[in-house]
């Protein structure tokens, strides 16, 4: 393919959705069979829950994954990949295989370093004064 040539849309738009950060790690996970949401959560300890929710709901959106409900109590939700999604599994394969031949112990020791997270520092919430903002004005 020339640079001149345009990608295929499909090709563009199936390379965006697994793509999508945590996407993949998320089917991977799926393709073993139906999960509640905390067993999703601890097979990737590094996702947040806010985007462990957005990228579900997107996979759903996409008609990768469903979301069931079961009326217990307490009430249980889980997950589980679709036709289209279990279609991805010789996908995910192959890229399995790609990344343990092309990527090393250093490539994962050099990403992991620069995602490592720097929060900053916790801050009461607004309005809100921390306990030593509250004893510092009573003096």
């Amino acid at each position: 393919m020339s640079g001149a040539e345009s990608l295929c849309p499909r090709f563009h738009l199936a390379v965006e959705l697994i793509g999508s950060r945590w996407s993949g790690a998320i089917i991977q996970c799926l393709l073993s069979g139906r999960a509640r949401y905390n067993a999703v959560r601890a097979a990737i300890p590094e996702i947040s829950d806010r985007m462990l929710s957005e990228r579900l709901r997107a996979l759903e959106a996409e008609g990768v994954v469903t979301r069931t409900v079961v009326p217990e109590s307490p009430v249980r939700v889980e997950y589980e990949l679709t036709a289209k999604g279990r279609a991805l599994q010789d996908s995910l394969d192959a890229i399995g295989k790609w990344a343990t031949r092309w990527i090393s112990q250093s490539d994962l020791d050099r990403t992991q370093n620069a995602e490592s997270p720097r929060r900053p520092a916790s801050r009461p919430a607004a309005g809100k004064r921390s306990t030593r903002a509250r004893a510092t004005k009573r003096r």
